[in-house]
């Protein structure tokens, strides 16, 4: 926790990674329409006048003639032209404006998908590294396309959008809102300065109702607020300001162990809803904690459970006093409002104490206090509370005590030639302050009491008595004695907070590493394993962990290992995923279960259930670890949605990848399989009026292209079923080369091929038939692509650790950056001056086909003569004999 003038380090890091970084400027409104890309680009125009380097980087004017109005004021950046799906779109050339270089860049419409074959999915990845290089960008968005507001705006509107951010882009943004009245949007709508008129009339009757746009506008301002107030908050923690500058109001509850604390958290919980603001309940730890019961913790665990399900943040953190406490953690959240409870404390103990009501009133003068009664209602009988046992410490902390003031009264003796009677007073208080440090309270009294005994004894006359004949004398007895009380009472207290700091650091030291264990796990596997392990090593208990399916709980993981669990387990695990309540032992529900089983919730539901038992067959877990316990289930929920929204993200780039193979199977059957089909009708239709040596040739052409075309369809489901059959033997490059020039001498019609393999190349151990599709896919592409009447190069060349097989053509080369797109399924690199036919799979089927024989394959340009250049590398491992070096060309 930090004091009020110190700056928080973590948001001194935060502002310092901001650092050389640009700033990004959001217009945000409420629907289409109400005119963010009109203010975007008005604020370009003044940013230019006043000096600034201002270029346009994408701007949709919807064809909105005042709009394109202003774009013409601009250095517009030429879009960046990507063919998809027989269609050119254009996109944000993100390399031309880093290259370019400017202090601001006008980014329209941040949630856009980009194109397939972009370097990012989102233009809002775009900007982030348009970011990243010191670029400011001003940017815009509609309130619907924030991720964690979209499902709540689908639930009114009917329509739910696609195309979303993450809530971190706006957090990061400055927010401007751009808001017109919903009936003045309407009128525009009518006017058709949004939409064409057909469209606007479906619009009006469907999204564009007055009470959508008022909804979609009170979540845009609410939104615009809360971004406004955390900013805020970074800026006082960074600069160590002290005050709520509450721009929203926000709730702390304080509570405690008594019972009387759920109905606070009910009561802040309420006061939250009223507000529409965020809410903690948090605890502080004083020394009174030492001395709760097993029942006074497990109350106190109960209400900060309650607290979280009802949406509070918690918090439980050492202080010396709960005012002190409750006054730093309120500073640092920046709280409005407090909700504390009076206790029903007698008169003489509030003189004696002091009013915790009353003292936050004085200190926290700008806050709001809600004080409520705690009495005890009649139909819940006060709780007795067990007698609190005195710890007197061993009893050789006693003796050393009684052995230092001994030491003491033998070093008194002999300086007492050299000191007088006040300065051998002193010698006692050594052994006081030495028994209250080290041993605590009782000790330090106890040496308190012998060291006035033995200074009285041994040092006042008359000596060897306890008598005082001196009055003077007894004034020096009575101070060292309320030295020893006044040493021992601030020693005893030093210890008591180096307790609680000892024990939050060394909960703080275990959440860590449960956090740490939790996020190198990368599977849901390693995760569950993960879970068990660290609950069971923190906590001394057995864990097991289930997972809910439509038949039953499923035990996913268990430490130490458990096979089966029995069927009141089961009923108790069930009983915690259906009500999100903890069930068995310990709890209030199946107690006849040996295991507690604690819910994993999230914003989803109840992902598992992590059950503890102990060997002892006592409760799973003591009061003290309640807490911890708390801690670690909220952490291991987190880690749990964290793990389930990563396998929704694969499951989704999955389906997004088969959508665009099959819409790329689609195009690329509907030319190479509809072609070539064409051709043979009709040359089978003039056969039938004329017989003719040329049109049965073309027939058998066309015939062959098809056959390759299924072939290559074949060849590439196997390579991603993996069922490759390998029957690697012996084999002679030069003959294996010889062989696929032979079979594809149709596709290189008109190029020469030189083979440049020396006599002395080795063996190699690889599939014939593998390598053989290789060559034949390599060949292809390479008479496809060079031009024409150009020689094709066949060459192997030795390197220390490999051969590699290169063939070589004098096309066109393959463009800058895009050297392993090439390999990819269904790519086709097509520029004005490349060959627009093939399917895209020959060379995804090689490396596949390289791959599973334990080669690797790579692209890349020549520059004399220039072409592409294909290398399969060979490694040591598969050449079966070795030759004398020689210079292999």
């Amino acid at each position: 926790m930090n004091e009020p003038d110190r700056p928080s380090p973590e948001a001194l890091l935060r502002a310092a990674a901001q650092e050389g970084r640009g700033r990004l400027k959001v217009f945000l409104g409420a629907a289409p329409g109400v005119g963010k890309t009109w203010e975007m680009l008005t604020d370009g125009h003044q940013r230019r006048e006043a000096g600034i380097d201002v270029v346009v980087g994408v701007v949709e004017t919807h064809g909105r003639r005042e709009t394109q109005a202003l774009v013409e004021g601009h250095e517009v950046i030429p879009r960046r032209e990507v063919d998809h799906v027989g269609h050119t779109l254009g996109e944000m050339d993100l390399d031309a404006i880093l290259e370019r270089a400017p202090q601001l860049v006008l980014v329209d419409e941040l949630a856009h998908t980009n194109a397939p074959g972009s370097r990012h999915p989102k233009r809002y990845q775009d900007v982030e590294e348009l970011l990243a290089a010191g670029i400011d960008v001003y940017s815009t968005i509609n309130i619907q396309h924030v991720e964690s507001l979209n499902d709540l705006v689908a639930s009114f509107t009917r329509v739910r959008v696609r195309e979303t951010i993450p809530d971190s882009v706006l957090e990061q943004a400055e927010i401007e809102v751009v808001d017109i009245p919903p009936g003045e949007l309407i009128e525009r709508l009518k006017e058709g300065k949004v939409y064409v008129p057909h469209e606007a009339t479906r619009a009006l009757g469907h999204f564009f109702s007055k009470s959508n746009l008022t909804a979609l506008r009170e979540l845009a301002l609410r939104r615009a607020a809360q971004a406004v107030d955390a900013q805020m908050l970074e800026h006082l923690r960074a600069n160590a300001l002290a005050g709520s500058f509450a721009v929203g109001e926000r709730v702390l509850v304080a509570i405690s162990e008594q019972p009387h604390a759920a109905g606070l958290v009910r009561a802040g919980k309420r006061l939250s809803d009223a507000l529409k603001a965020p809410w903690s309940a948090v605890h502080i730890q004083t020394q009174r904690d030492r001395h709760f019961t097993d029942a006074d913790r497990r109350q106190l665990a109960d209400t900060l459970a309650l607290a979280s399900r009802l949406g509070a943040s918690t918090a439980s953190i050492p202080a010396a006093s709960v005012v002190e406490g409750l006054r730093g953690f309120a500073q640092d959240a920046r709280a409005t409002q407090i909700v504390i409870g009076k206790s029903d404390r007698s008169w003489l103990f509030e003189l004696r104490n002091g009013s915790v009501v009353d003292r936050l009133v004085r200190t926290l003068g700008d806050v709001a206090i809600h004080v409520l009664p705690s009495g005890t209602p009649a139909a819940e009988p006060k709780r007795p509370r067990e007698a609190t046992r005195i710890d007197w410490g061993r009893p050789a902390h006693y003796l050393w005590s009684l052995l230092t003031v001994a030491a003491m009264t033998v070093l008194g003796r002999l300086l007492l030639e050299a000191l007088d009677l006040g300065n051998i007073a002193l010698l006692f208080l050594i052994p006081v302050m030495f028994a209250a440090a080290t041993f605590g309270v009782r000790a330090g009294l106890f040496a308190g009491l012998a060291s006035s005994l033995a200074y009285n004894f041994f040092f006042l006359p008359p000596n060897g008595t306890l008598t005082v004949s001196n009055p003077e004398n007894v004034i020096s007895i009575l101070v060292l004695l309320g030295v020893a009380v006044v040493t021992s009472q601030l020693a005893a207290r030093v210890r008591a907070q180096a307790d609680l700091a000892g024990a939050s650091a060394r909960q703080n030291a275990a959440l860590a590493s449960f956090s740490r264990q939790l996020t190198i796990a990368a599977t849901r596997e390693e995760l569950v394993q993960a879970i068990c392990a660290e609950v069971a090593r923190l906590l001394d208990v057995r864990t097991v962990l289930l997972l809910p399916s439509s038949d039953g709980p499923v035990l996913s993981a268990a430490y130490p290992p458990e096979d089966r669990l029995e069927q009141i387990e089961q009923a108790a695990a069930q009983w915690a995923i259906d009500n999100e309540q903890p069930a068995g032992r310990g709890s209030a529900t199946l107690t006849a279960s040996d295991w507690l089983f604690h819910p994993l919730r999230t914003t989803r539901g109840v992902l598992g259930v992590l059950g503890l038992a102990r060997d002892d067959a006592g409760d799973p877990v003591r009061s003290d670890q309640v807490p911890l316990l708390m801690s670690l289930l909220d952490q291991a929920s987190i880690a749990f949605d964290r793990m389930a929204l990563e396998e929704e993200n694969l499951k989704a780039q999955a389906v997004g990848e088969r959508d665009r193979l099959r819409s790329a199977l689609l195009s690329s059957v509907g030319h190479d399989l509809r072609t070539p089909l064409t051709t043979i009708l009709s040359a089978a239709q003039e056969m039938k009026l004329r017989p003719s040596v040329e049109l049965a040739e073309v027939v058998e052409t066309e015939a062959r292209r098809l056959n390759r075309f299924v072939a290559n369809l074949l060849d590439m489901a196997r390579v991603e079923a993996g069922a490759l059959p390998m029957k690697p033997e012996a084999t002679d490059l030069f003959d294996a080369v010889a062989s696929a020039v032979h079979d594809t001498r149709a596709s290189l019609q008109g190029h020469e091929v030189e083979v440049d393999i020396a006599p002395g190349v080795p063996l190699v151990r690889l599939d014939p038939v593998l390598l053989h599709h290789c060559l034949i896919n390599l060949l292809d592409n390479a008479g496809r692509y060079g031009d024409p009447r150009t020689p094709i190069v066949v060459r192997c060349r030795r390197v220390p650790d490999a051969l590699l097989l290169s063939i070589v053509d004098q096309g066109p080369g393959i463009p800058p950056g895009q050297e392993a797109r090439v390999f990819e399924t269904f790519t086709r690199l097509e520029g004005s001056d490349r060959v627009r036919h093939g399917t895209g799979l020959g060379l995804a089927i090689v490396k596949g086909f390289a791959e599973a024989m334990g080669l690797s394959v790579s692209a890349t340009n020549n520059e004399d003569p220039h072409g592409a250049c294909f290398t399969l590398r060979i490694p040591q491992a598969l050449i079966l004999a070795t030759i004398e070096d020689r210079e292999m060309s």
